[in-house]
């Protein structure tokens, strides 16, 4: 019997010994990503834990603002996708993005919502003076891209100012498009990938003209510790099957 339990024991010493160094391996990435990329990140996500079962992806979302500002204070991101070009001009500016590794990955459109019950007909900025509407959600200009997109389209309709006493702030795009679906308000500036995924409580009155493309870029951060993994990630996001889950939502793929 003793010589059977000593090969035994070392069997269990060895399998420790490859669970302690599967762990080691092991490398948990965090992704920012703006609020608009939720629904598709999250499947990505689950897409490159299957295919790097060694690796696990933590999700961060919000405003594109305020996650630079997060990166910028020192938070230990990996990868970051913003919804603008200038939230990503910030990072670089500061020296916070991996040299070669910033991507445009795909565009959207800026849309003009109702509540799915609204009788009123919005079909251009002009009428957003309607008496009818009272409340308008918008992204924060400061910091939300989305808010900057509508900022910029209502003052190149020369309704900016006027329209100012009806504006409500949101701090993401979600947030408005949450607002719109519960009829808090009676409009909201969201992406055509938001508003397609509340088919069933907004409508879109209106694609709203942009003088900048909306597209999204994403890059590896240097105030990460994962530089491979981050790649990687990055790396099936830009790839055929990474696009293809992103135009399942609605975006524009930008990587040919």
């Amino acid at each position: 019997m003793k010589n059977v339990r000593l090969p035994f024991a070392r069997c269990l010493v060895v399998a420790a010994l490859a669970v302690a160094a599967q762990g080691s391996w092991a490398e948990t990435i965090t992704v920012s990503a703006a609020a608009s990329l939720k629904d598709a990140f999250t499947e990505l996500a689950q897409k490159y834990e299957a295919n790097n079962p060694q690796d696990k992806v933590q999700l961060n979302f919000g405003g594109s603002g305020a996650l630079f500002q997060q990166i910028e204070k020192g938070a230990p991101v990996d990868v970051f996708a913003s919804a603008d070009e200038k939230t990503m001009d910030k990072a670089e500016q500061a020296k916070l993005v991996l040299e070669g590794t910033r991507q445009t990955f795909v565009t959207n459109t800026l849309v003009l919502i109702q509540p799915a019950k609204s009788q009123a007909q919005l079909d251009s900025l002009q009428a957003l003076q309607d008496k009818a509407v009272a409340r308008i959600a918008i992204g924060n200009p400061e910091s939300v891209p989305v808010g900057r997109y509508t900022k910029a389209a209502l003052e190149a309709a020369q309704q900016w100012d006027a329209l100012q006493p009806k504006l409500i702030l949101a701090q993401n795009v979600r947030q408005a498009l949450d607002y719109v679906a519960r009829a808090e308000v009676d409009a909201g500036f969201v992406y055509g990938t938001d508003a397609a995924l509340m088919k069933d409580k907004v409508k879109v009155a209106y694609v709203v003209p942009v003088e900048k493309t909306v597209s999204y870029p994403i890059a590896v951060m240097k105030t990460g510790a994962q530089e491979a993994a981050a790649k990687r990630f990055v790396a099936l996001v830009t790839s055929l099957i990474g696009q293809g889950v992103l135009k399942s939502y609605g975006f524009v793929p930008a990587v040919k």
